[in-house]
């Protein structure tokens, strides 16, 4: 996208599309597992916070990281190779501002419904499998914290929860409206504002959802603005 922003010729080649959508699938689709990764963590922090340590161990810890991105090259394999084995003879330009399944097959010249209906079955698997995975992880994180008898451990232990939770609601919200939807509303255009969301708005909001709830990270940024006030008045 920035790019497109910054030259004037907005070309890419053939190949290249190709596999800017490998990239893209196998990212997206880790980042759903990542999500589901961390929703387990929070589920044996909370629920389970004297075994913790024990549990999620070191070996445990880079198998809930390269897990996710194992997931990946199937679904990213079937969807690219399905695409590019079809022909296209037509329009080559694409209506979007990266490389994105749905806008290319606008461009072939057969019937495409097989590759969306594929597309639709392999998001919807995945968006369920790793959404179930942290809506059972958070059934058993609520009945933790309505056992915690005082309202500031129900407060210390949901804290930790409304960051991961901003994070999946827009991500998975915009994925299963683009993806996961009747092809008979399928808009391009549409499209484009939602895919904003999950492209360059999560990724921005980030830092910011994930950092900000940590109290060295807080500490740090009072002190920063202090010292800028400090400054400023002097």
């Amino acid at each position: 996208m920035l790019t497109d922003i910054s030259v004037e010729k907005k070309v890419i080649s053939f190949f290249g599309y190709a596999a800017q959508i490998w990239f893209f699938g196998q990212f997206v689709v880790t980042e759903c597992f990542l999500l589901a990764s961390m929703a387990y963590d929070q589920y044996m922090a909370i629920c389970k916070p004297l075994l913790y340590t024990l549990i999620i161990s070191q070996r445990v810890c880079v198998q809930l990281v390269v897990g996710p991105y194992a997931v990946g090259p199937m679904s990213t394999m079937t969807h690219t190779t399905f695409t590019f084995r079809l022909p296209y003879c037509g329009p080559n330009i694409i209506n979007h501002f990266f490389c994105d399944l749905l806008p290319v097959l606008s461009l072939a010249c057969v019937d495409t419904h097989i590759n969306q209906f594929v597309l639709f079955l392999f998001a919807g698997a995945l968006g369920v499998l790793s959404g179930m995975i942290m809506l059972v992880s958070y059934i058993y994180i609520v009945f933790a914290i309505l056992r915690i008898h005082s309202v500031e451990g129900r407060h210390k232990a949901f804290s930790t929860c409304p960051s991961h939770l901003t994070a999946v609601s827009i991500l998975y919200g915009t994925l299963f409206f683009i993806y996961v939807r009747p092809s008979s509303s399928f808009s391009l255009d549409i499209n484009k504002v939602v895919s904003v969301f999950y492209t360059a708005v999560i990724p921005m909001l980030n830092p910011l959802i994930y950092s900000l709830r940590n109290r060295e990270v807080k500490d740090s940024f009072r002190r920063t603005l202090e010292k800028k006030q400090f400054l400023m008045s002097r």
